[in-house]
């Protein structure tokens, strides 16, 4: 959830329709922040502050006794059907609600313990051995524990003889079902520009990153870490067999990740003032225990209400600290509207460069600051192109919840400034005496720029994805999922295209290699949560690298495109796909990849026409079909697919291809082969077939499915490049060597192209084309 909660809005809504017309016309005057700020806290009740609490009671944050109970009831349910992952996950939950110091919270850490040995996670599983033991684990099963423990010692010792072989192979039988690289040994968390790119500034731009010569496909652009980062909260079915019938755990990203680097982690360590919070060590709670959840814990259930953009601009203001806000905001003061003139110079900043390379003079908007907190604060927030009614939802959430910050405790240390006085707003007198004791005047200017910083995720907030497993079956089955939202400094600079020049790539987790003697700071606690940005195709000297924020040309049309990202971005797309898509629409011709519809007669390409006040497609051969029938047939067959797709998650795949067969004559009426849903079902029977051990057919459906795929995509995507991955496997694991050995060349160079070499489907395609090489 990005924004608050429908409750909060409408509540927000509410008091902005009773404001009188003059107070309407004066908030939509006002130009800067911090006036917006001001005016939001001055209209703050106590009544808001109620309805916050009330609010907040759905989205529970402190320790319960009871439902930990609950969940090591359903993590024994689970351990009993050999479902060791999703025990473990209900034992984790039942963690992180038990109070401190209880039987409740060692009967828990025991009980994990026990799951993962079971998982051959026998570190972690020594680590939950001790932490039961600390927490008053009953001395009557004490010699559980003692047993386990030696079981542990021994596999460990067994592992570390380098004359014994290992029989668990590189991985064990650890389930890993989220696929997001970590930060491979010895990188760094500083961010940075490759070597033959430069950052530049024009008035219709603003700052964007130009190629200041060629670069081929795959070559790394630039490296950033993120400022700041939030989970979103998310659901997600783990599917487990118990006595027989169906049982289905409900875990979501909050449960599966670190709260502050986003790694995977199946035995978390608990916030130990809330029931939300948890990392995957000590390290990485301690860092964002320092950096901000000392103040984020209290308020945790306000927070969760108030959505993800809320926690996060909080986040951000927090790890900067008054030193770093103050230097950052004297050079710009009055110039928070986004709108206003900038110089139209077109000075470039190479990748070594920083903003100290500029005149001293210089506009901050247009200068390359690197990835301190200045890059993050100098981001335009765009006040006055938000609607006022949106102005007035932001301000008043920042305003309430800065009353929250206030009640829940002191001021935060890096805070705490008398110096702060003078970079405070202008308004002084009877508004101070509403300002909480022992927060004036610093809270102000925190409340100011948490603001300032709602505003710019608008524009500026990036998702961070994974590949999330969908399925059970021998052959991987991925959906990239959103799971966080995150501030990266440098790539913010990029530019929009809906057919972008880059790929992302993300890592999570904090610093490998041996722990430091010396107490970590926050700041120095792991490399946390970095994007890899390559080349996704060739670039050439003096060419504009581009992002794509979202709608992309591959997936929607360009009114489509163009209307979504006026909404949120404020700016009409002129890149170069819209601009050929439009000129092909002016010209009455079909723009873009084949649309994947064919005609029922005569079996060529229908194309999409209005005409008679109705949107209907057209052949060549004259055969035509309304929209109306054509959205009949697909809804059919979307229908039949996520049928087939909940058969195969209860491990039913004899049904579900039953499903999908009947739904082949209704999709064949007037979807090609590449036609998108045309590649779903595909993949859909390949599934279901592998499930079943059926190789060869699994692998021809696929093939099918790569068709579409590419048709959609493109035929270097990254997505062409997971479906031959899988190909890949299908026809190891059939015994086909030659479909293998050919395809794993094409699907390794798609993946390290837009993954990098640190990706793991790269490591497991050489293991299959070493085997392979072997026997063939």
């Amino acid at each position: 959830m990005d924004i608050p909660c429908i409750k909060w809005q409408k509540h927000v809504e509410e008091k902005w329709t009773q404001l009188d017309p003059n107070q309407t016309e004066w908030f939509s005057s006002l130009s800067e922040i911090d006036q917006v700020f001001e005016l939001a806290l001055s209209q703050i009740n106590q009544e808001d502050l109620n309805f916050l609490s009330g609010v907040s009671r759905d989205y529970p944050v402190q320790k319960d006794p009871e439902r930990a109970a609950k969940c090591r009831e359903n993590g024994n349910a689970s351990f009993k059907t050999r479902d060791y992952n999703a025990a473990a996950l209900h034992y984790s939950q039942g963690v992180c609600l038990a109070s401190q110091r209880s039987e409740q919270l060692s009967l828990c850490f025991a009980n994990r313990s026990a799951a993962l040995l079971y998982l051959q996670h026998h570190q972690d599983c020594l680590e939950d051995i001790d932490r039961a033991l600390e927490h008053g684990y009953p001395a009557h099963l004490r010699h559980k524990l003692h047993e386990r423990r030696t079981l542990c010692l021994n596999h460990l010792q067994h592992k570390a003889d380098p004359g014994t072989p290992d029989e668990e192979g590189a991985g064990g039988t650890e389930e890993k079902q989220t696929h997001l690289p970590q930060c491979p040994p010895g990188t760094g968390p500083v961010s940075s520009l490759s070597p033959g790119f430069s950052v530049r500034f024009s008035p219709g731009k603003g700052r964007h990153l130009v190629a200041t010569e060629g670069k081929a496909a795959g070559d790394v652009i630039l490296e950033d870490r993120a400022y700041g980062c939030v989970l979103i909260p998310g659901m997600e079915r783990l599917k487990g067999a118990e006595g027989g019938r169906e049982r289905r755990g409900v875990f979501g990203t909050e449960d599966r990740h670190c709260h502050r680097c986003l790694c995977e982690v199946v035995s978390p360590v608990p916030c130990e003032g809330c029931s939300y919070a948890r990392y995957c060590s000590y390290r990485c709670r301690r860092a964002a225990w320092e950096e901000h959840h000392r103040w984020e814990c209290p308020i945790g259930a306000e927070l969760r209400a108030l959505g993800v953009m809320s926690q996060l601009a909080l986040r951000l203001a927090l790890k900067a600290g008054l030193k770093d806000v103050q230097a950052a905001r004297e050079p710009i003061r009055g110039q928070d509207n986004g709108s206003k003139p900038i110089s139209g110079r077109d000075n470039p900043v190479s990748s070594t460069s920083t903003s100290t390379d500029r005149d001293a003079g210089g506009d901050p908007f247009t200068c390359y600051h690197g990835d301190s907190y200045q890059s993050v604060y100098h981001l335009l927030p765009h006040l006055s192109s938000h609607t006022p009614s949106l102005r007035y939802l932001y301000a008043v959430t920042i305003a309430t919840l800065f009353q929250k910050l206030s009640k829940a405790g002191p001021p935060p240390a890096s805070w705490n400034s008398s110096e702060s006085r003078k970079c405070t707003s202008q308004s002084q007198g009877e508004e101070d005496k509403k300002k909480p004791m022992g927060w004036a005047p610093e809270l102000s200017l925190l409340g100011s720029v948490v603001l300032r910083h709602m505003f710019q995720l608008r524009c500026n907030a990036q998702a961070v994805s994974a590949l999330i497993n969908t399925g059970d079956s021998a052959v991987q089955s991925t959906e990239e999922v959103r799971i966080a939202t995150a501030m990266f400094p440098t790539l913010s600079v990029l530019n929009h295209s809906c057919s972008p020049n880059t790929s992302l790539a993300f890592a999570t987790g904090a610093r490998t290699g041996p722990p430091s003697p010396e107490p970590e700071s926050a700041a120095t606690a792991g490399c946390g949560v970095t994007v890899t940005v390559r080349a996704s195709r060739d670039v050439s000297r003096g060419q504009e690298i581009l992002h794509c924020y979202g709608p992309h040309s591959s997936r929607m049309k360009v009114s489509e495109r163009r209307r979504l990202l006026q909404e949120q971005y404020y700016f009409l797309c002129a890149c170069e796909a819209c601009s050929l898509e439009e000129d092909s629409e002016v010209r009455g011709e079909r723009s873009g990849s084949d649309t994947g519809l064919k005609c029922g007669k005569c079996q060529e390409t229908l194309k999409p026409l209005t005409k008679d006040g109705g949107a209907w497609c057209v052949c060549l051969c004259g055969q035509r079909v309304s929209g109306v029938e054509l959205d009949f047939v697909l809804k059919e067959v979307k229908a039949r697919l996520e049928k087939a797709v909940e058969l195969m998650e209860e491990d039913r795949p004899d049904e579900a291809l039953g499903v999908l067969q009947r739904a082949g004559p209704r999709s064949g009426l007037f979807l090609g082969e590449t036609h998108p849903l045309q590649g779903q079902l595909a993949d859909a029977k390949a599934r279901a077939y592998a499930t079943m051990g059926d190789w060869r057919r699994a692998a021809s459906q696929l093939e099918r499915s790569v068709v579409a795929v590419g048709s959609q995509y493109g035929e270097d995507s990254i997505e062409v490049g997971r479906q031959l991955f899988k190909l890949a496997q299908l026809h190891f694991n059939g015994g086909c060597p030659a479909p293998a050995l050919s395809i794993i060349p094409r699907a390794r160079r798609l993946l390290s192209l837009h993954s990098g070499e640190h990706c793991p489907e790269l490591q497991e395609l050489q293991a299959m084309e070493d085997c392979l090489c072997d026997v063939f």
